[in-house]
């Protein structure tokens, strides 16, 4: 065989090696019930208790938002996010969250909205919120 055949077969193994090293490691959306098997930083899609206060108070912690979610299976779960409300949070048809759980709290890096859109019903409006953290 070749030398420049050998060096070709080389190649395309690496590169499907790569393709199946990203397309396994991609995340997918997972429940409250999965986040508390995994001690991993996990997405979670859901729904806002709206019948549950929300818990903001700016002037005594501005960078602590709790709230409680419904996950697509239904579970209820209480979410601390390490930063500001996001503004409109009430009106979100659908949330994504980033982040992993602690005991039965889910801690939040990262709030993904999807909002309706105030100009047309037909589309949806995308709010992001994340934490930001501070160089001491």
């Amino acid at each position: 065989m070749k030398k420049s055949s050998i060096i070709l077969i080389v190649i395309i193994a690496v590169a499907i090696a790569m393709i199946l090293v990203i397309y396994t490691d991609s995340s997918t959306y997972s429940t409250f019930t999965e986040a508390k098997e995994k001690n991993t930083e996990l997405y979670v899609v859901g729904v806002l208790n709206k019948e549950k206060n929300l818990i903001y108070d700016p002037v005594t912690d501005a960078n602590l938002f709790s709230f409680y979610m419904y996950d697509n299976d239904s579970t209820e779960c209480r979410v601390v996010f390490n930063g500001a409300k996001p503004q409109d949070i009430e009106r979100s048809e659908q949330i994504v969250l980033t982040g992993k759980m602690e005991g039965d709290v889910f801690h939040a890096s990262k709030i993904l909205m999807k909002c309706p859109s105030k100009y047309n019903q037909d589309q949806v409006e995308v709010i992001e919120a994340t934490t930001a953290y501070l160089a001491q």
